[in-house]
């Protein structure tokens, strides 16, 4: 199994963060995140959005998609719940992660610290990613309180899925020490068994 992959890509660290979790084995194909001028020959054939993470199975088929490469692991494991209405939950945050949380948080970070990119090149829309950025957090956070783990009472995709960019948030210039509720669960999420790091 081969895994197209960008070490400092939060979508690409959810799939490696599950993999290490489930002991699956695979290769890594490390892709340029800034430099996409080769992503047609390279995915073209495997992934039409030519993104990272993209991934082909053993038997040649391609997946693409971070959300769903972790479902398609995730199925039948302790990281999806068998009660349908929290497997709705685990949606829920997955989706809310890819819509509220990683377009402002990822977009933020990568501006920042992996564009190469004078920050003036993106003046006019750093506020309001920031802003955005911060409205998910708080969202997060509001959850998070009273709760050790975003659905039910244990981790699934859902806290895969968030962990990866909140953790490096502060990449992106986001303050996380005024969350105590996230900070907790991060804690808690790099304490289960199986934990790698982003830089791993």
């Amino acid at each position: 199994m081969l895994l197209y992959n960008s070490r400092v890509s939060g979508n690409c660290y959810k799939v490696r963060l599950l993999l290490a979790h489930l002991g699956v084995a695979y290769e890594r194909r490390e892709v340029d995140v800034a430099d996409r001028s080769n992503r047609p020959a390279l995915l073209g054939g495997l992934n039409p959005a030519l993104r990272v993470p993209t991934l082909v199975l053993d038997d040649g088929r391609s997946l693409g998609e971070s959300g769903a490469i972790l479902w398609y692991f995730g199925e039948g494991t302790r990281f999806v719940p068998d009660d349908p209405y929290e497997r709705a939950q685990v949606l829920q945050w997955m989706f809310f992660e890819q819509y509220d949380h990683e377009p402002a948080i990822a977009v933020v970070r990568f501006w920042l610290a992996y564009s190469g990119r004078p920050v003036e090149d993106f003046a006019d829309r750093l506020d309001e990613r920031r802003a955005a950025g911060y409205r998910a957090l708080d969202a997060l956070e509001g959850h998070l309180e009273g709760r050790s783990w975003l659905v039910g009472d244990s981790m699934t995709l859902a806290d895969i899925a968030l962990y990866a960019y909140t953790h490096v948030a502060q990449e992106g210039g986001f303050e996380l020490e005024r969350y105590p509720a996230i900070h907790a669960w991060l804690e808690r999420v790099a304490s289960q068994p199986g934990h790698v790091r982003i830089d791993a």
